[in-house]
């Protein structure tokens, strides 16, 4: 984890729910299979909370072997690029004309200051929102209040119901909220294709004063 968030992220680890969690993920890591790896869990707070400009928020981490590694929609070099990042990509093409990445690592978003964060940060093999419920909304409310009162004019994409229910968390005068049904093979074409996120987010940036992102 990136130093910046340590102070945050030490008042919640102290905080009873956190506890809760932390002792449900104990005996889920010890019996059954979880993902991503213990070690990837908190992957997107490697993120430097000062270069922080999008949040893109998602569900709960690929459920099954090698996809997850820490970072919301993304999975490392050596895996296929998922159905839903497919489509991200596409619109993409569609919106600015061209996405900048050949796998589905959005590392080089994150260095660019994308915060990739899942609302639910683990999940049980083959058993998608199996972590749902435990705790985990609660820390990432906890975060998207954080990065609301701390950081100057975000760029937050919710993307599907569970990201979009964050949005009263967020004060819209200050930062730009983005919106749209997720963008799985089920949802996409129900208003995240020809949503122009990536064109739009960039423009924000750049008003602000910001680098656009390279998308």
């Amino acid at each position: 984890m990136h130093k910046s968030w340590k102070p945050f992220l030490k008042s919640e680890f102290d905080k009873p729910y956190f506890k809760d969690l932390s002792a449900f993920l104990r005996e889920a890591y010890e019996t059954k299979t979880i993902y991503p790896q213990k070690s990837l869990v908190f992957s997107a707070f490697t993120t430097d909370l000062n270069k922080v400009k999008v949040v893109i928020l998602g569900q709960d981490p690929y459920h099954t072997p090698g996809a997850a590694h820490g970072l919301a929609f993304s999975v490392p070099s050596s895996q296929p690029i998922p159905p839903s990042l497919v489509n991200i990509y596409k619109e993409i093409d569609s919106d600015i004309g061209c996405h900048a990445n050949q796998t589905g690592n959005l590392k080089n978003w994150q260095d660019q200051g994308v915060l990739l964060l899942n609302t639910v940060l683990t999940v049980e093999a083959h058993k998608a929102g199996s972590h749902r419920g435990k705790g985990w909304e609660v820390f990432t409310t906890e975060v998207i209040k954080y990065l609301d009162a701390t950081r100057p004019h975000l760029v937050f994409l919710l993307w599907g119901r569970d990201a979009r229910s964050k949005k009263p968390l967020i004060n819209t005068d200050k930062h730009l909220v983005l919106e749209s049904p997720h963008p799985s093979p089920l949802s996409a074409h129900s208003g995240f294709f020809g949503s122009r996120h990536f064109s739009k987010a960039n423009a924000f940036l750049k008003s602000c004063g910001y680098d656009e992102i390279i998308w």
